[in-house]
């Protein structure tokens, strides 16, 4: 079951999780968090759905199907995030992957009081139910500077000290055209893979890896092997990434099909 936005551009969240998700052999379940106006360059406007109604589909979808994961993609009220905080509760025996992005649009002061209310919220209710978070190092180093996450005291790894089981950063820097992902669980950094900064604009990898890894863990994997196999289908996925349109490039999500 997979918590997002409607991108009509087809990049990231709903539609596009139900590719990746049939692409891992997964069935997706969509519960709409907003629909946005967008292409492949920029979002223009984003409209959220009211919390009652992701409560009422999510819970009629749970109630009908065999569900095996979540993944929780963009919030944008503090509304949306204490109701499926709540469905996460209730389900608690299945695994909990989310997306950590930043909140909403934050192009004036409204836009971002709002932005830090949902983070907040994200932060007390659903980061201690998380079994994977995945975000990116930048944006954990902003929310560090902005006082959205707190300083942990004995480790660098932010978001397990904020309550996750496992975390998975994306983008920390190594050198000036290096980067990695890291793997972070209960015994510290597990695993690490280094490669090199891409000069192209791409769309989002992180909403695409945590697509990923719920779809293995749906599927049984261990946490750590579910990261693994994500990464390597990733990869995949960005070695035939495509432009569209006049924005960012598109990872293809059928690696080793022909695109049209």
């Amino acid at each position: 079951m997979i918590f997002g936005p409607f991108d009509p551009s087809g990049a990231t969240s709903l539609p596009a999780d139900a590719i990746t998700s049939a692409a891992l052999q997964c069935h997706g379940l969509g519960v709409l968090t907003a629909n946005t106006v967008q292409d492949s360059a920029h979002q223009e406007d984003v409209v959220a759905i009211s919390h009652e109604f992701i409560d009422e589909q999510a819970r009629c979808l749970l109630e009908d199907m065999a569900i095996s994961a979540i993944k929780v993609g963009s919030l944008h009220t503090p509304e949306a995030v204490s109701v499926i905080a709540q469905i996460a509760a209730d389900y608690n025996h299945l695994p909990l992957v989310l997306h950590l992005d930043t909140p909403g649009d934050a192009g004036d002061l409204d836009a971002q009081d709002l932005a830090e209310d949902v983070m907040a919220a994200i932060v007390e209710l659903l980061l201690p139910q998380t079994d994977i978070v995945v975000s990116e190092h930048m944006r954990v180093t902003q929310w560090l500077a902005d006082g959205l996450l707190s300083e942990p005291v004995e480790t660098s790894d932010v978001l397990r000290e904020a309550g996750a089981e496992w975390s998975l950063t994306l983008g920390t820097p190594l050198r000036s055209d290096t980067r990695c992902t890291q793997l972070s669980g209960p015994e510290g950094l597990l695993r690490q893979w280094n490669w090199h900064a891409s000069q192209e604009r791409l769309s989002d990898t992180a909403d695409l890896v945590a697509t990923a890894v719920a779809a293995m863990l749906a599927r049984g994997l261990a946490p750590d092997e579910a990261v693994g196999q994500a990464i390597t289908y990733v990869q995949s996925c960005l070695q035939q990434s495509f432009r569209p349109g006049m924005g960012r490039r598109l990872a293809w999500r059928l690696p080793g099909e022909q695109q049209a």
